[in-house]
C-alpha cells in the first residue's frame, strides 16, 4: 500500500480563512498609507493669509543688526588674523623658513578674505 504524503496546517489559514497577524499585518500597512495621503492633501491646500501689507521693518531690523554684527566680528577677526600672519611671515622671511613662509601666506590670504567680507557682501546687495 502506497503511503500518500500529507500535509499539516499549523496555523489558522484552514479552509480558505487567514490568520489574524496577517490581517492587521494588511490593515496596518493601509492605514499608514491612507494617513500619509491625508496630511499630504491637508499641507497641500492653499491658505489665506490675512497680513498687514505694512511695514515689515519691526521684524526684519532685528535680523539685520544681526547680520551688521556678525559681518563686523567677522571682519575685526580677519584684520587680527592678518596682522598676525604678516608679522609671522616677517620672522620666517628673516629666518629662511620656507614652510612657515607657505603658512604665513595662507594665513594673510585667508585674513584678507576675512577682513573684505564686509565689502564683498556690500558689493552683492546683502
Amino acid at each position: 500500500m502506497k503511503r500518500e504524503n500529507v500535509a499539516t496546517v499549523t496555523d489558522n489559514t484552514t479552509n480558505g480563512g487567514s490568520n489574524m497577524k496577517g490581517l492587521f499585518r494588511g490593515m496596518k500597512k493601509k492605514v499608514v498609507a491612507g494617513v500619509a495621503g491625508a496630511a499630504m492633501a491637508v499641507n497641500m491646500l492653499p491658505i489665506q493669509v490675512f497680513a498687514a501689507g505694512g511695514d515689515t521693518s519691526a521684524i526684519t531690523q532685528p535680523l539685520d543688526n544681526l547680520k551688521t554684527l556678525v559681518i563686523a566680528i567677522i571682519g575685526a577677526v580677519g584684520v587680527i588674523i592678518l596682522a598676525k600672519n604678516v608679522m609671522e611671515f616677517a620672522q620666517a622671511y628673516q629666518q629662511q623658513d620656507s614652510s612657515t613662509m607657505n603658512s604665513a601666506l595662507k594665513g594673510i590670504v585667508a585674513g584678507i578674505m576675512m577682513a573684505g567680507i564686509s565689502t564683498v557682501l556690500t558689493f552683492l546687495g546683502f
